[in-house]
């Protein structure tokens, strides 16, 4: 027969851990080695029962005392020894408190709504679906925050029975398979399972006659208008939540939530890069080349932005806290204004004549880019 490990050493503890610590240690290792997490792996079931094992003893204050002083000895013969350990009682909690700490950690939830803390499942209705919906506001809208009312159809809370899904002057009864505790118990393995009872569908009641409104369901259909505030700087793709503004629940189960999608529409000047606004301005080429001082739009109205002589195209001056704010932060981005230098497209005989004398007069200092693109090209042919 294999010699049993050491109950701390299982645990990964010192002699000197506190009950807590012993707690903590066993929800961690446990969480790793449940078969639920390990599917037919017979190591990690012998390691979660060895772990069980071990906190069994090591939770209860009096076991623990006879562990310390006698060892494995101590639980010879008792429900720690050979035949099994014993489940009905740990450190002064249940095994479906310690369980149900551990099924929240392995699942995000109870197992099926079970039972966590020790505490019965307070029996309700289904939970209404969540919704999802989306909203168009403008690019002004985006930047100071605005309020739209949507109309969203689902369902609501019917206003016969008042979400009951019992005829008028009737009430629901407890469910007669689980008593109405809304779950029934099976045990898989060594320990016992909760799940939602199946005639009741975990709401622990069942109704003998239906409300003829909304046919027991406790919930009718309808077009509801709701506000949704939209905070400035949200930008196109993100969501907002409302808790509770989803499908109403069943039998007076709690409400989904509705999710509003947001889209900003396309603006005549502006495009946005996360907090920065772009903006593309068109300046004639006498402009570029001489330098000037332009007009340009921004969210806050025109500014007045000057231009360096020699500007080429596609050159981006930054506005400085011109753009979006920052979505739940402070401050904002900047403005970027992109000029882009417009080529004459239709010249008169006189203006071409100016040109073709500017163009005799061109050196490599005018268009140095040019002139060295040229003698580098005559090098690269030989």
């Amino acid at each position: 027969m294999a010699t049993k490990r050491d109950y701390y050493e299982v645990l990964e503890l010192g002699r000197s851990a506190s009950t807590e610590e012993i707690k903590k240690a066993y929800r961690k290792l446990a969480v790793q080695f449940h078969p639920d997490k390990n599917p037919g792996d017979k190591k990690a079931e012998e390691k979660f029962k060895e772990l069980s094992e071990a906190y069994e003893v090591l939770s209860d204050s009096k076991k623990r005392q006879m562990y310390d002083q006698f060892g494995h000895a101590a639980t010879q013969g008792g429900p720690g020894g050979p035949g099994g350990f014993d489940f009905s009682s740990m450190g002064g909690e249940s095994i479906n408190d310690i369980f149900g700490d551990i099924f929240g950690d392995i699942f995000g939830g109870g197992m099926g709504g079970g039972r966590r803390g020790g505490r019965t499942r307070r029996p309700q209705g289904r939970p209404g679906a969540d919704l999802k919906t989306s909203v168009d506001i403008t690019f002004e809208e985006a930047s100071t925050g605005t309020e739209k009312v949507i109309t969203v159809p689902k369902p609501v809370s019917c206003e016969t029975c008042h979400g009951s899904g019992a005829k008028p002057g009737s009430s629901p009864q407890a469910c007669p398979q689980c008593g109405g505790s809304g779950e029934v118990r099976f045990q898989q393995g060594f320990f016992s399972i909760s799940r939602p009872c199946p005639q009741c569908n975990g709401a622990g009641q069942t109704i003998a006659s239906p409300c003829g409104s909304c046919g027991g369901s406790g919930r009718t259909q309808k077009r509801s208008q709701i506000a949704v505030k939209i905070p400035a700087g949200i930008d196109t793709g993100q969501r907002l939540k409302l808790s509770g503004e989803g499908e109403a629940g069943e039998r007076g189960g709690p409400g989904g939530d509705l999710y509003v999608v947001v889209n900003i529409l396309p603006h005549e000047f502006f495009s946005r890069d996360e907090d920065d606004i772009i903006c593309e301005v068109p300046i004639t080429f006498i402009q570029a080349a001489m330098g000037a001082e332009i007009e340009v739009p921004t969210l806050e109205g025109r500014v007045k932005m000057k231009i360096p002589a020699g500007t080429q195209s596609h050159k981006i001056f930054r506005l400085k806290s011109k753009g979006m704010p920052r979505l739940g932060q402070f401050g904002k981005g900047d403005q970027l204004v992109r000029v882009v230098v417009e080529i004459p497209a239709k010249l008169t005989s006189e203006q071409k004549d100016i040109l073709l004398r500017f163009e005799k007069t061109d050196a490599a200092a005018t268009h140095p880019h040019h002139h060295n693109f040229f003698e580098k090209l005559k090098g690269f042919f030989g």
